[in-house]
């Protein structure tokens, strides 16, 4: 497994694959959910790219960006191990060369769910990742569900921009009792981590997201959001974790009958 730092080392590399790549870019902190993606890449592709860079266009907030956790020498085993043949570890002064002058904006779907407080959060997520897929050009590109809001704009973007990377969605993977696996899991203390594995029960368990907002602040959860779109009912949450306020999200499917009674509800 190489690993690489310089980005024009990695250019060379790439000119001379004529094998099928595929892409798993991330922010670290790898857990199995990361791994689920890695290896759906290295089953499907002859090479497949892990990127670790946390990006801090996409945080409004300079202390949950300094928090963010970071694992390397961990994730450097986790990646060799689930059939990683390349890691690029870019810096900043790599990916940004333009310090940040050119952006990506989307001005509708982005505004809504984690747009609605988490202010240029997106333009920052689709900027490094049109930059990433531009660099790496895979021919396939693998992201969690979880990030359903995120997923939808990355297949969106890729297609009014005519890029020939095929985005693959894969499903979300939990733990034992529900939870979805991220890497903010990891910030939450032994009560916020119990607590939070209340979050998929309560927001599948639901009628209607009226009554998931009321289920999730009776938990004792302060709500972000929830709200249904299209099959999927999304969630944000924020959980106290000792000092710090852990914001999570989550997504489930949800019934017919319960979007019967979602547009009864909007009708009436």
């Amino acid at each position: 497994m190489k690993v690489l730092r310089c980005m024009d080392q990695w250019r060379e590399l790439r000119s001379n694959m004529t094998s099928s790549v595929g892409f798993v870019p991330t922010m670290g902190a790898l857990h199995e959910g990361h791994l689920s993606l890695l290896r759906a890449s290295a089953e499907a592709n002859a090479q497949t790219v892990l990127s670790i860079y946390v990006n801090a266009t996409q945080f409004s907030d300079a202390q949950d960006f300094a928090k963010y956790p970071s694992t390397l020498e961990a994730d450097l085993a986790k990646a060799k191990s689930a059939g990683v043949d390349v890691v690029l570890l870019p810096d900043f002064e790599q990916m940004y060369s333009d310090g940040f002058r050119f952006q990506l904006n989307e001005n509708e779907f982005s505004n809504r769910l984690c747009g609605t407080d988490r202010l240029g959060h997106f333009t920052g997520v689709l900027t490094v990742v049109m930059k990433l897929l531009n660099l790496v050009r895979p021919n396939r590109a693998y992201f969690g569900l979880k990030d359903f809001q995120q997923y939808t704009l990355i297949k969106d973007m890729c297609e009014t921009f005519f890029l020939a990377t095929e985005i693959i969605g894969c499903p979300i993977v939990r733990e034992a009792d529900g939870l979805a696996m991220s890497s903010r899991n990891a910030l939450l203390d032994v009560p916020a981590r119990r607590l939070a594995g209340r979050l998929n029960t309560l927001l599948a368990s639901a009628a209607n997201d009226e009554q998931a907002v009321q289920s999730l602040q009776a938990a004792d959860m302060s709500v972000a959001y929830v709200e249904t779109v299209g099959s999927r009912r999304c969630a944000a949450v924020v959980i106290r974790s000792g000092d710090c306020a852990v914001r999570l999200i989550d997504n489930v499917a949800v019934s017919t009958s319960h979007l019967a009674t979602e547009l009864k509800g909007a009708v009436s």
